[in-house]
């Protein structure tokens, strides 16, 4: 195990490699203190073998590269995130800094574009057009270079669909920290979207997203921290990293009634799926 003080101990460790589908590395070394590197190992020693890195603006999308070359169970994933756009677009920056994540594209590092899509929680509507026009502009990118696409939806389910029903799309699609109920989530997966879950399937309040679960194809679900924030029951409201995913895992596998290491081979073949990893990624 690690000799790093941990900002929260480490659960057992899996028994099976997973991949964390979705986190923050640069800000929960920000956060908590828990340098990458560090983040990384306790992962390794519980059985999170792999990271997807995500940006939210342009320069985390940039650290977000940096961290894949210097790691390599870092893949990376690169966006301006949907509450990021109507600032940039009122600064008349979206196209400049679009062509600039088009040219992080181009790094073979980096696997998806994301996270974009629509926040109707933190931005109102005066800067709903702004944030739709980015979601589109990140829909073309991620199609143009065949990379996946990463989606943030937060209280705003009907109009992510209605743009996603609208748009010519990659094809492969993620709903980052799905937070639908069953019938969206059937919907989801009959567009053959994977549907990726995080810590607050854990929470006593969230019968709700454990029914959409139920309701999900098995092969198309994912499992993520979105560290730092997040975090899984027992922990809920402390500091998360990728080393507390086995509380998800665990859960997930409970409520899928399967064993656990047939579990952690599931997800970890969806995700290499979901995001066209090498077969041997983490493994």
């Amino acid at each position: 195990m690690t000799a790093v003080e941990l900002p929260v101990p480490a659960p057992p460790p899996l028994p099976s490699p997973v991949i964390d589908s979705h986190c923050h590395l640069d800000i929960t070394h920000e956060y908590s203190g828990l340098a990458v590197a560090d983040a990384l190992s306790a992962a390794a020693d519980v059985g999170v073998g792999g990271v997807v890195q995500v940006g939210v603006d342009l320069p985390s999308s940039q650290r977000s590269v940096e961290i894949a070359h210097e790691h390599p169970q870092v893949v990376a994933a690169v966006a301006l995130h949907p509450n990021e756009a109507p600032a940039v677009a009122a600064a008349g920056q979206l196209g400049q800094q679009l062509d600039r994540l088009a040219e992080l594209l181009a790094d073979p590092v980096v696997v998806a574009v994301g996270e974009t899509g629509l926040d109707h929680f933190r931005t109102d509507e005066s800067g709903r057009g702004a944030q739709e026009d980015s979601f589109r502009e990140h829909i073309a990118l991620a199609r143009q270079t065949g990379r996946t696409l990463v989606i943030h939806d937060r209280d705003a389910h009907r109009d992510v669909l209605r743009v996603l029903a609208s748009a010519d799309l990659p094809p492969r699609v993620v709903f980052h920290c799905f937070s639908g109920d069953a019938d969206m989530a059937r919907v989801c997966g009959d567009a053959g979207w994977y549907l990726s879950f995080a810590g607050v399937v854990t929470f006593r309040n969230a019968a709700g997203l454990r029914t959409a679960l139920d309701a999900a194809p098995p092969e198309q679900i994912l499992v993520e921290t979105d560290s730092p924030f997040l975090t899984a029951m027992p922990n809920r409201g402390k500091p998360n990293a990728s080393y507390l995913m086995p509380y998800t895992v665990r859960a997930i596998a409970e409520r899928l009634d399967l064993p656990l290491a047939e579990t952690c081979d599931l997800l970890r073949r969806n995700t290499v799926r979901a995001f066209e990893l090498d077969p041997g990624f983490a493994g």
